[in-house]
């Protein structure tokens, strides 16, 4: 078998390659002088989103923008408070999405709001609600809107900014490409609105403390954003370890992902693993597993060909743990096998142990997954159970 082939080095074929994309768009770029949505540039970055979902690539967006149109319709100025962000916030989302749906109706795409905070990607029950969310509005076709829930966000469970919510999403959604736009275009080795010698970088294959040095040099979008570069590097490092890459571009334009696909200048970050790949190993190897569910030789022999894990291959749970912990998987005679996320909690694991699927429902009085281990939360280690 040849090897695989190098993944691509620049970031037109980066996009073009891309099966799921997360776009980024800041308030500073989407909120228009007259403090209203800029029109002309959410009717572009729509049309990008239907050439993307055109050649069968799935599009997420990650949008500011509530704040700053709340507090105009609220009549705030100056600096908020707290209680007058969230009041702003609350005012705002509901504009942003209405400006987002009649943005993407000329081609029939559905935008549906997802308001995120940290507790969503810290706590591990909440985190496996808003990816399935995530994952059915995609099945469905539609296009979700993410932003931060800053009605009741506060400084102890905020992101902080949108650059580190769109890298979490992407990590999320299993993204194979972050597209963050920006009012400039990429990295450079200095602020190139205050260094005329400054160097742009089109391409970054590791994030050094000398390439977070330079984005810590950059100043902050201009407006009524709070992103700036040292921000955006520190997303696409969070999303180059969940294996997706990260593109760094001019969002002031108006087809901006067509331009980079056209060849405009842009940032590429290019990971060392896949999106699967870097789960699995953060399934196997990071997580530290809170029970064990032993399965029958016949249950081993299709875990090790890809499968999933059904309930009627399985013949032992033991441990106490949640939906979504990890679970180490072993075949009857005690050889490991791998480890994985189980769809359901140990009380109801052990009520499924050696039952059909279509016996689920009954059981436990609610339609859940078909299998305790689905495939994709799955790492096998290899071996061969009838040593």
């Amino acid at each position: 078998m040849s090897p695989p082939e190098e993944p691509a080095l620049s970031a037109p074929a980066r996009l073009a390659a891309a099966r799921r994309v997360v776009v980024k768009i800041g308030s500073a770029l989407l909120i228009g002088a007259d403090g209203e949505p800029d029109a002309r540039r959410l009717a572009g970055l729509a049309a990008d989103i239907a050439a993307l979902r055109a050649r069968g690539a799935e599009a997420i967006v990650v949008s500011s923008g509530a704040i700053a149109l709340g507090r105009r319709r609220l009549g705030l100025e100056g600096r908020l408070k707290l209680a007058e962000k969230q009041a702003a916030a609350a005012a705002g989302q509901a504009l942003l999405m209405q400006a987002w749906q009649g943005a993407l109706a000329p081609s029939g795409a559905v935008a549906a709001q997802l308001l995120l905070t940290l507790d969503d990607t810290e706590n591990r029950r909440r985190y496996l609600n808003a990816r399935a969310t995530l994952e059915t509005l995609l099945g469905l076709g539609a296009v979700p809107i993410v932003n931060e829930n800053d009605t009741v966000a506060t400084a102890e469970i905020r992101y902080g900014d949108n650059d580190r919510l769109s890298a979490h999403a992407a990590q999320m959604a299993g993204a194979d490409l972050l597209v963050m736009l920006s009012d400039v275009d990429g990295l450079y080795t200095a602020d190139p609105r205050r260094d005329a010698a400054a160097r742009h970088i089109p391409l970054v294959e590791t994030i050094t403390p000398e390439i977070e040095r330079m984005g810590a040099g950059a100043n902050a979008e201009a407006g009524v954003g709070s992103g700036g570069m040292a921000t955006k590097i520190a997303a696409a490092k969070i999303a180059l370890a969940a294996g997706c890459a990260a593109i760094i571009a001019r969002g002031d334009v108006e087809r901006p992902l067509e331009a980079i696909a056209k060849g405009a200048r842009a940032t590429l970050f290019v990971p060392r693993s896949t999106p699967e790949r870097a789960r699995l190993a953060w399934i196997g190897g990071r997580l530290r597993p809170a029970g064990t569910i032993t399965v029958d030789a016949g249950a081993a022999k299709a875990l090790l060909g890809g499968a999933s894990l059904l309930p009627a291959g399985v013949v032992a749970v033991e441990g106490d743990f949640r939906r979504g912990d990890a679970v180490a998987v072993r075949a009857a005679n005690g050889e490991p096998l791998g480890q994985g996320l189980c769809a359901y909690d140990a009380a109801e694991a052990r009520r499924l142990v050696g039952k059909k699927s279509h016996e689920i429902e009954e059981i436990l009085g609610y339609r859940g997954p078909n299998a305790l281990i689905h495939r994709d939360d799955l790492a096998i280690a290899r071996r061969n159970p009838d040593k």
